[in-house]
């Protein structure tokens, strides 16, 4: 079970990708695809769109992830999604905002 790490900026955000994209052997043995697993976070645990802890766990087909290009494509699809939510951009409209206390 072998894990990737990688990194890249997103809105300003240090985000941090470990992909497992093997997860289980049995799964694989069972379904027929691996199961890849995805632990998403970012420096400081800033939230993202995706989770307002700033970390995220997450399955998913390794098929899926691999036709997006690699989990940190895969990863940016879903944050570009995720982002265009309303609640998003309240969030994300505060944190740039400046407070005076």
């Amino acid at each position: 079970m072998d894990t990737i790490r990688e990194t890249f900026i997103w809105q300003g955000l240090t985000i941090e990708v470990l992909h497992t994209p093997n997860w289980s052997e049995t799964y694989r043995a069972t379904y027929g695809h691996a199961l890849s697993h995805l632990q998403i976070s970012t420096a400081g645990r800033a939230p993202l769109p995706i989770s307002a802890t700033g970390y995220r766990s997450h399955f998913e087909r390794a098929d899926n992830i691999e036709v997006q290009g690699g989990a940190v494509a895969y990863v940016q699809a879903w944050l570009e999604y995720a982002a265009q939510s309303p609640s998003w951009s309240e969030v994300h409209q505060k944190a740039r905002q400046l407070s005076l206390f």
